[in-house]
This record gives structure tokens, sequence and C-alpha cells, in this order.
């Protein structure tokens, strides 16, 4: 699965699915394709903050073993 998104982006789009749902303004012949678009948008931001968590430790350990001058 490959989206071209930005974190927001998906995450925006990812609220807006669940309001629709929410509200019950998706009919139920659409249902299933939101909840799957839903599903991978959550996998998409999951996988995008451990990334960024990990590059954000590997900053910090960097940084922490800097050799003073």
């Amino acid at each position: 699965m490959k989206i071209n998104l930005s974190y927001e982006e998906a995450f925006s789009e990812l609220q807006q699915i669940a309001l629709e749902i929410e509200e019950e303004s998706v009919s139920v012949d659409v249902l299933a394709t939101k909840v799957k678009r839903a599903s991978e948008l959550i996998t998409f931001c999951q996988n995008k903050l451990k990334a960024t968590e990990k590059d954000v430790v590997n900053i910090i350990q960097k940084m922490e073993n800097k050799p003073t001058p």
C-alpha cells in the first residue's frame, strides 16, 4: 500500500471518514470501501509516527554521543 499524502492529509481524510460513518451519512454500498480506506490510512499514520519517532531517537542519540571539542 502506497499512500501519496502527508501525515496531516491522511489524518484529515481519516477524520472525515470517521465523521461520515458516525453521522451515518455513508451508504451501505460504500461503507466497506470507506472502512478499507480508513484501515489503510490508519496503517499509514502509524508507520509515519513510528518512523518519525525512530528518527528523533537517532538524532538525540547522535547529539548525546557527540564529542565535545
